[in-house]
């Protein structure tokens, strides 16, 4: 009888772990085997890379971004602008494996998407090879190019957008990398303990404080709470809670309203301000920015972060001039700017506009699509105001384009480096052109520049912008 009772416990447990183990591969199976089977290191996608000519990336114009070659039966991606698209075409690799759009896209680029699959859209380019789709992109090639010149040697990043879509067009980071093998295989040691993370596509995962230019954001809360009528006597430096904190070379402007204040950039006013608002209305303007959150994206987009729990007086101040424990990326810094230059409203960013079949056919299309209200049309026409006085007679001169209205904001962030060496500030430029009808919005960073967004981000932003609107 107990042999009986322990045969039944042991059955018991062997059905248990049965059914456990059917209910991890049924887990495995409905809600991960995309993930696997799209993984980058998946030694089953080089079977079929190899049989497969590997779909091309074009620009918004047509320009072929990264395309495949056959060399002794065997393929390789190539990618024709060596280190201009490293972050964000990324790099297709039989030994490093796969990375950005080229990782993200690679069951289109392969021709084994459900689609493509079901109604058999590729051709062959040969008895045994078959072809994957293309990808149309937002970038625009000359104007990835340009920025990528702007930066020069700089650390940074530059990104371009329409505000009334959410296109992306242009997206620069540097350092960057040539995403071709040969290269990949001399320089990857070296990039991998190199101190500068060439492997850190600065635009989309990169965390900046943002300086001044999270002002725009400050006004806009201050607008909202009937509190923009306000005066103030600026004296260059004001003590809050124990804590100094002055304009740039502690320069006072004596009486000033909300809208002076933003064209010169007063961090004595905008201290007060945020002290004003307090921490609720603070932590709410920050969630409805979207800090925190996920930012849906071709490529993966690092959260930006509002690090506080209980905030003294002294972190409302900061925070009201963009330092203290606040990190954002650039591409959300060209989402915010554009949801002003946009009535209030942030559009869904995008990089690849379309999926074209290897026959010319329209496999996938994504279009604009509204993404986050950040506030009231009201509003955002007069921060788009007031952003204008900033490039008229303020801090952002040097972005100003002739006969054509420009809406900006600098910034020059203190950062980790700034309390231990002097000139290591990040300098940061926002804006949008044509204020009354905006087409391009633009975010700029350059690391530890050593001086102001007005003076090295502001020409660059000047640059990228009049050539988009001059070619449009």
């Amino acid at each position: 009888m107990k042999e009986n009772k322990k045969i039944i416990h042991v059955l018991i447990v062997i059905c248990f772990l049965f059914f456990v183990l059917v209910g991890y591969l049924t887990y495995v199976q409905v809600f991960k085997s995309k993930e696997i089977v799209q993984n980058s290191y998946n030694r089953r996608q080089y079977q079929a890379d190899e049989n497969t000519v590997r779909g091309k990336i074009l620009d918004r114009n047509g320009v072929v971004l990264a395309y495949n070659e056959e060399n002794s039966d065997e393929q390789q991606r190539k990618y024709p602008y060596s280190s201009l698209y490293s972050h964000v075409i990324g790099y297709n690799s039989k030994v490093y494996g796969k990375s950005l759009l080229e990782a993200s896209y690679n069951s289109y680029l392969l021709g084994l998407d459900d689609y493509t699959k079901v109604f058999n859209l590729f051709k062959s380019s040969s008895q045994d090879k078959k072809e994957g789709n293309n990808l149309l992109l937002t970038i625009d090639h000359e104007l990835q190019k340009l920025g990528h010149e702007l930066l020069e040697n700089r650390n940074g990043a530059i990104v371009a957008m329409n505000p009334k879509t959410g296109e992306i067009l242009a997206l620069v980071s540097k350092p960057d990398f040539d995403t071709n093998e040969e290269m990949l295989a001399k320089t990857w040691k070296t990039m991998v303990e190199s101190q500068n993370a060439p492997f850190l596509p600065r635009a989309t995962q990169g965390l900046y404080t943002p300086g001044s230019t999270f002002k725009v954001a400050i006004a806009a809360a201050i607008i909202e709470n009937g509190m923009d009528d306000q005066k103030f006597n600026d004296k260059g430096v004001i003590t809050i809670d124990g804590k100094e904190i002055s304009n740039s070379g502690k320069k006072a402007y004596g009486e000033i309203d909300l809208k002076k204040a933003l064209a010169v950039s007063s961090n004595v006013v905008f201290a007060q301000l945020g002290v004003k608002l307090g921490q609720e209305k603070l932590q709410e303007l920050s969630e409805r920015l979207g800090f925190g959150n996920d930012i849906p994206f071709d490529i993966p987009v690092s959260r930006s972060q509002f690090q506080y729990d209980k905030m003294e007086q002294n972190d409302m101040a900061a925070v009201a001039i963009g330092q203290g424990k606040i990190l954002i990326s650039p591409l959300h810094m060209a989402m915010i700017t554009s949801g002003i230059a946009n009535n209030g409203i942030i559009m869904k960013p995008f990089l690849v506009s379309s999926i074209v079949s290897p026959a010319g056919k329209e496999i996938k299309s994504f279009k604009k699509e509204e993404f986050k209200k950040i506030m009231e049309p009201g509003v955002a026409a007069k921060i788009n105001k007031m952003m204008q006085e900033v490039v008229n007679s303020g801090t952002g001169k040097k972005a100003a384009i002739t006969g054509i209205k420009v809406a900006g904001k600098t910034g020059t962030a203190e950062n980790e480096l700034t309390h231990q060496k002097k000139d290591k500030e990040h300098a940061w430029f926002i804006g949008f052109a044509p204020a009354e009808n905006p087409q391009i919005a633009v975010a700029i960073v350059l690391e530890y520049s050593g001086s102001s967004g007005g003076t090295i981000a502001a020409p660059i932003a000047k640059k990228i912008m009049e050539k988009y609107l001059k070619d449009k």
